[in-house]
This record gives C-alpha cells, structure tokens and sequence, in this order.
C-alpha cells in the first residue's frame, strides 16, 4: 500500500510539473494550426492557452494532491517497516527519499516537458483534460478569484497575454530567418503586420486640414494647379468651401480631356476611425477603393483620408 501511494504521488508529480513546463514553452501557432486541422487535444490545449486561469489551478490542485499522496506514503511505509525507535525512521525517510522525488517528480519530467513540450504535452492532454473535469469545483473557485483580480486591476492581464502572442510569432518568425526558410525582408514584413495589427486608422490617416481638396464647381485650371503644386494623386471633392465632401477626381483624369473636374468626380466611400488597419487595409484592397475618407465614430466629422498605397508602405519598413 504505502508503494502504491508513492509511486502514484511521484508520477502525478511528474505529470504535473511537467505539464506546466511543457504549457509555457509549447508553441501556440502550432496548436492554432493543428486545432483548426480538427485535432481535439490541440483544440482543447489551444482554449487553454486562452483561459491560463484554469489551466494553473488545475495544475496546483494537481501538485498538492501528488504531495499529500507522497507525504503519506511515507508516513505510512515509516510507520509500517521501521526498525527500533520509529522517531529516528521519520527522520531518515525523508531524507533519502527527497532526492528520488525530486529528481523523478520535478527535475527529470521538467527537462523532458522543455525539450519535446509539443509532443508530451498532447500525448498526456486527454489525462490532463480528466483531471480537469475532476478538479473543476476547486478550479472554479480559483477561476473566479482571477476574474475578480482581473477586474480590479482592469484589461491588462489580455493586453499582456496578446503581447506574449505577438512576441511568439515574432520569434517563429526569426526562427524561420535562422533556418534559411524566411528572408529578411519577408520577416521584417510579418513583424510589422504583426505590430500593426490592432492599430486603429486615425493614427494612420492623414488629417483632413492637411489635405488638398477642391469645390465641386472648380475648373479644370484650378483642380490642375491643386494637384500640380501638392503632387498629390487625388483630390477630394467638397460641395462648398465649409460643405460635405461628396467625392473625389483622379489627378490623372484631370489631363485626360477638357471636361470639368465635376464630372470625373468618383465616389468617396468613408470609414469609421477605430477601424483597425488590417481590417482597413483588406476592405480597401478587396473593393479596389483607392481613397477614403476617415470618420469620427463620436461626432461623424471627417478625420481625415486614407489612400490605399500609402497605407501599404508601413508594412515595407526595414529593422
């Protein structure tokens, strides 16, 4: 009996421990992948890695259970084989059979787990995933008292998990370089879609009282002047100098013939600001829409504009 509890202790001490070694060093782009490939272990590890919380409080009930069942192994092994005074065998025990388990419980499961966390960490997910379900009434309680800690101290514990992301992918993406797979450039590229991702387009767009425009009853002299002394590729449109801007003129339509500048007028679609710039940037690739103009969600003033190249030429950046 006392064996069979102390084996059972040291390996739920192994499983564990390593488990929470494996966890912080397993790549989640791989389980991403492999979860939306339809692998249910990677699904379940990957909506793990979104709920941390659960995850750590499974693991600790998990470690403290393996210490209890260790603790009395040895407590009942001492009381059943010792030999003269049992005072002295409580002391001895300990003490030779501290370095087994932390060896075979800690330091040997914790080196593998950190080598090959993928792969341990997959094979032992659906016994993890048991003790989960076992441990859920405790792990709630502790779930709880995260999300209270949480929301005292406000987002930043999301903010800091989309940063630990971002610093992953940034690594693979190094990792990739290294290995001969990625040029530098095409890294440089995937670091700033990465940066830039959740950037809202009222930091990127230009500000409508620096930009260039014309009345819709301008000449062609004029729009041509306009456009010739900012070097600008195209012009938005205003119905009056304080009205609504209705449209904008190509500069390049304005050389084409005579015709007034109103009828080469295009139409001017409009974005709220807090649009972030990835979503932007597809919307106005995928629409062709080569200019647009930028609206304040809180008021519907006009920000400011945004032209489809110019927006692409942050992503060019160089380290």
């Amino acid at each position: 009996m006392p064996f069979a509890l102390f084996t059972v202790g040291l390996f739920l001490s192994a499983f564990f421990s390593g488990s929470e070694t494996g966890f912080y060093r397993v790549p989640r782009a791989r389980l991403l992948l492999d979860s939306r490939g339809g692998d249910p272990v990677a699904r379940g590890l990957f909506w793990l890695s979104n709920n941390p919380t659960l995850f750590v409080a499974t693991t600790l009930i998990g470690n403290n259970l393996a210490n209890y069942l260790v603790s009395l192994a040895i407590v009942l092994a001492t009381a059943q084989f010792s030999i003269g005074d049992p005072t002295i065998s409580r002391t001895i025990a300990p003490v030779i059979l501290a370095p087994i388990v932390f060896v075979y419980g800690e330091l040997l499961p914790k080196n593998l787990f950190f080598r090959a966390p993928y792969r341990l960490l997959h094979s032992g997910g659906p016994l993890f995933f048991s003790f989960g379900i076992l441990f859920a009434p405790i792990s709630a309680i502790l779930w709880l008292l995260g999300r209270g800690l949480e929301s005292l101290v406000g987002q930043a514990p999301l903010r800091l998990k989309r940063s630990l992301a971002r610093n992953e992918l940034r690594q693979i993406m190094q990792d990739g370089q290294d290995a001969g797979v990625l040029r530098p450039a095409q890294r440089d590229l995937a670091h700033n879609l990465i940066s830039m991702t959740h950037l809202p387009i009222k930091r990127l767009c230009q500000p409508s009282n620096r930009t260039p425009w014309i009345a819709s009853d301008a000449s062609l002299q004029q729009a041509r002047r306009m456009a010739t002394r900012h070097r600008v590729a195209y012009l938005p449109v205003r119905l009056s100098s304080d009205g609504p801007f209705i449209g904008y003129v190509r500069s390049v339509d304005l050389h084409l013939d005579d015709a007034a500048p109103a009828s080469k007028m295009r139409e001017l679609p409009s974005l709220p600001d807090d649009l972030p710039f990835v979503k932007a940037l597809l919307r106005m690739k995928s629409t062709g829409e080569e200019i647009v103009m930028v609206v304040n969600v809180l008021d519907q003033n006009v920000a400011g504009f945004l032209i489809a190249d110019e927006l692409v030429k942050p992503l060019f950046r160089t380290s």
